[in-house]
């Protein structure tokens, strides 16, 4: 094979060499991972991989995205940006009901007033994933998000080797989107919690929240690793070839797509139940996991005649599986301390299969539950997952329970520091107080500090955390401003380069907003809401510290306990000197003055409710306070008016008609506020003709089918 690629080489032209060698190794990628039969050697497509990367690498002239050398991935890393949906990815009403999929079949057929096809699909259980191409090339790759914008994960999604950069065949739409499932199979999974074990590092729970986790790694070339793939299962556009369901996925299929197989039409209640009833034994047989059937009608025009309730489609439903039990051993009960101090009993199993992973552990929650449950040592127990992703314990075999048992103690002292749990009024779990001085408590702040959505200091996992402690370097979240790239480098897995990107990061948190750095110091109770809620009204950190509880509720969604908790966490002298050495590395802790737009709202509460179209509830949100107005949660007789989307809570509906308060549609909102530009978002880039379409978003969704 080798003199074989090197005669080529000497007869072709350089530019020549690559686009055959882009060409093989495409097909070759194709057969291997979409159609399961390769038809060279590892060995051989190897060997045409590292000559078509030394070519590109000695002629960067040449370089090509969807070069199939991409997908090794890169170890920069990335961030991702919001980018909206041009078709909202919409959820699915469930059932775990047969007898409500029949009266779904049985509505359906009866508007129809026809006879319906209907296409049953496996319900994959991984991340949904939207990719855009025009002109036949990968444009985006997109996440569900909120399902009005998502993440862009294109430069990860890149290395999936089931997902085609460039279609092939003919008919395809010059601009379209076609969504789906991205999955770890069981193979991958097994490989790399194999792998995580032997490094001693945490490891995934399931292969969804693996998927998950990888699709959003910042460094493409660990996600190429990983072992991902995608299965494709909706197709959206103006110029789609097909006006049926079915027909449009086969010729995706033909463009190079990975489409299920496992799909089936069926014209009769009877025949989906029969489909419902094979898979959900026969699925325990899938290389990947599944947690359901979904059911959608499969004529375009029929869909656009059901239409959609306010959240769902009305043309599809998902049949979920019951949860699969297994029964084994409870060898012993754990705990965990978190960076609240909440110490979370853990159930440790005879390992036992369960829908399709091994399960060796149950999280039990609390004292409650372990005495509402009866559990003891030594008993047999029933496991089921929840949704099909959490292990948990529902019971216990009376029948096996041996007469030596004894009822279940819960520990009285902390399992890491030995501190004397407490238990606060109203609370069901045990907390340790030692905040201070408790390993997972000091590790779980630090990580909680560096989160995306609060400090955002990349280069910085769990794993990382744990190294510069066990070293030294850091002790609470203070010290991470002291840290130098020289004493980073020298720690294993580290090295220069990725020293030098956690300095930079630290650096740049420095500039990261008031409430994000107050969600950040981890106070219990006090979520990313509440922080931003508090920022807003005590505009500094010096005033909330002095703030007693009066005062502290007066800020919204803050309680008793929230307050309560606030003040414990500045009384301790040990936290205030945290703050002060944060303040003197030049952390934010002011909130920024904003320029208001105008007082039109001044004095003014306004109540958010519902699903919008064409913004946010953040934006508006926004728009609201710039204008000079105040966001409540809550309709109360102080409020001045409600802006309301789709959906809007029948409960605030049913008061704001009492009260007589005047009800505002997004539209009329943002006429009111019309000199008002709304929050920056990357927008879809579009081609021409979908530029000119005027069709609302909602009617171009009925056109072409809900995307999940």
């Amino acid at each position: 094979m080798r003199d074989t690629i090197v005669n080529m080489v000497s007869h072709n032209s350089v530019k020549e060499q690559i686009e055959e060698l882009r060409r093989e190794l495409n097909y070759h990628n194709h057969k291997y991972y979409v159609e399961n039969s390769p038809e060279i050697s590892d060995f051989d497509f190897d060997a045409k991989m590292r000559l078509l990367q030394d070519l590109e690498a000695a002629h960067p002239e040449y370089a090509d995205p969807d070069s199939p050398s991409s997908r090794v991935g890169s170890d920069i890393t990335s961030e991702f940006h919001s980018v909206k949906h041009r078709y909202p990815m919409l959820s699915l009403s469930n059932t775990y009901s047969t007898e409500e999929a029949g009266e779904f079949i049985e509505r359906i057929e009866r508007e129809a007033e026809d006879e319906v096809a209907f296409v049953c699909e496996l319900k994959f259980d991984g991340t949904a994933i939207s990719l855009t191409y025009q002109h036949g090339r990968l444009l985006r790759a997109v996440t569900r998000g909120d399902g009005v914008q998502g993440d862009d994960v294109t430069a990860n999604v890149r290395t999936i080797r089931s997902i085609p950069l460039q279609l092939t065949g003919e008919g395809y739409p010059d601009y379209f989107e076609i969504r789906g499932e991205i999955l770890m199979p069981y193979a991958s999974f097994d490989r790399i919690n194999a792998e995580r074990e032997a490094a001693g590092e945490q490891l995934f729970a399931n292969p969804r929240n693996a998927a998950a986790g990888t699709l959003k790694q910042q460094q493409s070339a660990v996600v190429a690793k990983r072992g991902l793939d995608c299965v494709l299962y909706q197709i959206a556009g103006d110029e789609l070839p097909y006006a049926n369901h079915w027909e449009n996925l086969q010729a995706a299929k033909s463009w190079g797509f990975k489409i299920s197989d496992k799909m089936h039409i069926c014209h009769s209640a009877k025949e989906v139940f029969d489909y419902i009833a094979y898979w959900d034994t026969a699925r325990k047989e899938l290389p990947f996991p599944t947690d359901g059937v979904v059911i959608k009608v499969n004529d375009f025009a029929l869909r656009r005649t059901l239409g959609f309730t306010a959240k769902s489609p009305r043309w599809a439903v998902a049949y979920k599986f019951k949860a699969e039990q297994a029964l084994t051993r409870l060898e012993s009960i754990s705990f965990q301390v978190g960076r609240t101090g909440a110490v979370t009993p853990v159930a440790n199993l005879a390992p036992v299969q369960l829908a399709g992973t091994t399960v060796k552990r149950a999280t039990l929650h609390n004292a409650e539950q372990i005495a509402a449950l009866d559990l003891r040592i030594g008993d047999m127990v029933y496991v089921e997952k929840g949704g099909e992703i959490i292990p948990k314990i529902t019971g216990s075999e009376p029948a096996e329970r041996t007469t030596e048992s004894q009822p279940f103690e819960f520990i009285t002292l902390c399992p890491e520091c030995g501190t004397p749990l407490v238990r606060y009024e109203g609370e069901a779990k045990h907390y340790c107080p030692n905040q201070s001085g408790c390993r997972p408590q000091i590790l779980g702040r630090i990580i909680h500090f560096i989160r995306r959505k609060a400090l955002d200091i990349d280069g910085l996992g769990s794993e990382t955390v744990e190294l510069l402690f066990e070293n030294g370097l850091i002790r609470d979240i203070a010290d991470l401003y002291d840290l130098r790239a020289i004493d980073l480098a020298v720690l294993p897995r580290l090295g220069d380069k990725s020293a030098e990107n956690i300095i930079r990061s630290i650096n740049r948190s420095r500039s990261i907003p008031f409430y994000r750095v107050l969600f950040g110091l981890g106070i219990r109770f006090v979520g990313e809401t509440t922080a931003k809620h508090l920022a807003g009204f005590f505009r500094g950190i010096d005033a909330l510290m002095v703030a007693e509880r009066e005062e502290l509720m007066q800020s919204e969604e803050v309680g008793e306990k929230i307050a309560d908790s606030i003040i414990e966490y500045f009384a301790d002298p040990i936290n205030r000197t945290i703050i002060e050495r944060l303040r003197k590395q030049g952390l934010q802790f002011e909130a920024e003055h904003r320029e208001l737009h105008s007082s039109l709202l001044a004095g003014k509460n306004v109540v958010i409710s519902g699903k919008f179209i064409d913004h946010t509830r953040d934006e508006l949100k926004e728009l609201i306070e710039l204008h000079g107005g105040k966001n409540q949660s809550g309709v109360g007789a102080n409020t001045d008016f409600i802006v309301a989307g789709e959906n809007m809570g029948p409960a605030k509906l049913q008061k704001a008609q009492k009260l007589g308060i005047r009800i505002l549609s997004e539209k009329e909102f943002i006429e009111m506020v019309a000199d008002t530009p709304t929050l920056p978002i990357v927008e879809e880039p579009t081609n021409t003709a979908l530029a000119q379409e005027s069709t609302p978003v909602k009617e171009q969704v009925v056109v072409q089918g809900s995307l999940f």
